[in-house]
């Protein structure tokens, strides 16, 4: 890992940042990182708890003259998505992220960086440690598993903590004050299909579709990137009619949070139409690629020769297949119509397997109204179902209503207009915070959602701004200072 890290200001900030991405955390496998962050409390002789689910709470008393303020719980999640190049050699269970420097931006060598929610975890040690930063009662919650199911949130219990106002550091804009956010839920196809023989008069091919930029399913679901399980499907759709193409496998995809980037096929084609299929793939090819021009400019489909997969799909399967991820929305289903320019409804076609006669297809289906989610659900359902799926619902987590009459929004939003000289972008988001699940047994805490600016989270772009993790810590500072 660069030390040219551990010298950028806020230096307090910066080394948290650089001990925990030394640390493995996948989702679902935090057990490394929940002890360090229990070591790292009691180690600064600070009451520290793991609640049954894995949750690390940090109580830390007020600093001198500010013991009669609101207790502030100050909250991130200790888990990374993991995603990386294709090229990049590294293993997320095991190695540390490696980290540089490129100009104002903080990036990781060919994957994510952990700047979500890494740089509000280090925020809150830094923090923890401080002998000098006035503050009142602090108590810190680092919860699990945010970025596949938020389980932690869901399993943390009303008692636990005492504060009256939460502070969530997972807003991803330096200039937005987060009021509200998107629930979300899994909608899961399955369904088995017969494979049958390869004739002999087939050839083989694989087809993938890679270079695209993914990103975060919720805050860039209306930016209009690529997606490469949708890509995939376009490409195969016509093909059997004019070339007998059948499909043996498909991988497409990966994390439900995250839009795709790549998507392989094995597939089979009558070899009498081998040039005339190779002819229309670079046609077609190079029509999505013109579409995508400005959004992908690094889209690549590959199609290369290989042997002939023993197996291909049932065609009947095959081809209500092919129809119903083409008839499956994915993107913007709903615009706000109270907010402007908020998504209020979308859904991520993430996750496309196909193999050894089972269909898998994971979608992430968000809304900040609870009835729109119930209708795309209830669309996606039917168009899988259509064609013999199978349709589970699973990980369903509630919004956040925003409160706009929140006292600690009316503090914060002047003193980021006194520290900035203008007005912050009060706004809920389309990414799933855990604010909303955290207020079921917490009804009245008060609470509101900031962060540095990070760009492309979920994706091995991702980076973090280091000019504006400065920004953000003083705000941070001064919040602290004006907590009533």
């Amino acid at each position: 890992m660069s030390q040219d890290i551990r010298q950028l200001e806020p230096q307090q900030l910066w080394n948290k940042f650089a001990d925990l991405n030394a640390v493995p955390r996948p989702s679902k496998k935090e057990e490394r990182v929940i002890a360090f962050m229990k070591n790292f409390g009691k180690n600064l002789g600070l009451e520290t708890i793991e609640d049954e689910v894995g949750n690390v709470i940090i109580k830390k008393p007020a600093t001198s003259g500010m013991e009669d303020r609101t207790v502030v719980v100050m909250q991130s999640h200790l888990d990374m998505v993991h995603q990386k190049n294709n090229d990049t050699v590294f293993d997320f269970d095991t190695q540390g992220i490696d980290m540089y420097v490129d100009g104002d931006w903080v990036r990781a060598k060919g994957t994510t960086l952990g700047a979500d929610n890494g740089l509000g975890v280090a925020t809150i040690m830094a923090i923890l440690e401080s002998t000098d930063i006035e503050h009142p009662a602090i108590e810190a919650l680092f919860t699990i598993d945010e970025e596949t199911g938020m389980t932690g949130a869901m399993g943390l219990k009303g008692g636990l903590l005492s504060g009256g106002i939460l502070l969530n550091l997972d807003t991803e804009e330096d200039d937005e004050i987060g009021v509200g956010c998107a629930g979300g839920i899994d909608v899961t196809a399955k369904r088995p299909y017969q494979e049958e023989e390869t004739p002999e008069f087939k050839i083989g091919y694989k087809i993938t579709v890679k270079g695209l930029q993914g990103g975060h399913s919720g805050m860039q679901i209306h930016e209009g990137l690529g997606n490469a399980n949708k890509i995939m499907n376009r490409v195969l759709f016509d093909c059997f009619e004019n070339f007998g193409l059948r499909i043996s496998e498909i991988d497409g995809g990966s994390l439900r949070n995250a839009i795709p980037r790549e998507s392989n096929a094995i597939i089979a084609i009558d070899a009498i139409h081998e040039d005339t299929f190779l002819h229309e793939m670079s046609l077609q090819s190079q029509t999505i690629k013109s579409e995508l021009k400005t959004m992908e400019p690094d889209l690549e489909i590959d199609v290369s020769k290989i042997e002939t997969p023993e197996k291909i799909m049932d065609l009947g399967v095959q081809e209500g297949l092919t129809r119903a991820i083409y008839a499956a929305c994915n993107g913007v289903f709903r615009m706000s119509a109270d907010i402007p320019d908020l998504v209020e409804t979308s859904n991520n076609i993430a996750r496309v397997i196909i193999k050894d006669g089972d269909i898998h297809i994971g979608c992430l289906t968000r809304s900040s109204v609870e009835s729109s989610k119930v209708d795309l659900v209830n669309t996606l359902r039917a168009t899988f179902e259509l064609t013999g799926c199978e349709v589970e619902f699973s990980g369903d987590y509630p919004g956040w209503a925003p409160n706009m009459d929140s006292p600690i929004l009316k503090v914060m939003e002047g003193l980021y207009e006194e520290l900035n000289g203008e007005k912050p972008h009060v706004a809920a988001c389309h990414a799933g915070l855990e604010c909303g699940i955290l207020g079921q047994n917490y009804p009245e805490m008060d609470m509101i959602s900031f962060g540095p600016n990070i760009k492309g989270a979920h994706s091995p772009d991702e980076r973090a701004q280091i000019s504006s993790a400065q920004k953000y810590w003083k705000f941070v500072l001064e919040i602290l200072k004006r907590i009533p």
